[in-house]
């Protein structure tokens, strides 16, 4: 199976048992932070973010690779009268995507993880700009959760990778494997 066909199989499958998306409780938590512009939600999913951000008063632009959840948050900017801008994009090839230098307030990412983004991220977000981004991490605890090590985080590489950012919040969840950043580009 395909990646576009197991994801919009697992979108179809949360959308019947779905009330409304969630975002992600420690975007939720630095929203003082969070004062409107332009944002980028990748690898958005059903857009819980997309739909928070734009309530935030940011015009979103979502992307990901499911025909069925950019369907599902279509319908939502529809229904709700959002400023959010969803397109289906394949990230692991790059797509069509034509990002331009500093022309995002916030870039977040969520439970996705390639590596090759990072120097595309640091370039596209504004000076003083925010990043987020929460995935798994290779954590002793959950070595067995089922997610390839090729797409978990290696302990404190966001903060590495990240370190001549301003780092307004890092965890590591040694109970969940999951590692989160939030930092402001200098």
């Amino acid at each position: 199976m395909d990646s576009k066909t197991k994801w919009n199989t697992k979108y179809q499958e949360r959308m019947n048992d779905l009330r409304e998306p969630a975002p992600n409780p420690r975007l939720k938590d630095l929203s003082a932070y969070l004062i409107g512009g332009q944002a980028l939600d990748l690898a958005c999913g059903l857009g819980g973010n997309s739909l928070f951000l734009a309530e935030m008063k940011y015009q979103v632009e979502a992307i990901d690779i499911s025909d069925a959840a950019i369907n599902y948050i279509q319908e939502q900017v529809f229904i709700n009268k959002l400023n959010i801008h969803p397109r289906v994009c394949d990230l692991t090839n790059g797509g069509d995507l034509h990002w331009k230098d500093n022309s995002y307030d916030l870039v977040v990412i969520t439970y996705y993880l390639d590596r090759s983004l990072f120097p595309n991220v640091k370039r596209m977000i504004k000076e003083k700009g925010y990043f987020f981004m929460e995935t798994f991490y290779q954590s002793q605890q959950f070595e067995n959760q089922g997610v390839s090590k090729h797409y978990k985080l290696q302990s404190q590489e966001l903060l590495s990778e990240f370190g001549d950012w301003i780092v307004l919040f890092f965890e590591e969840n040694e109970q969940v494997g999951r590692q989160t950043i939030f930092c402001q580009k200098r």
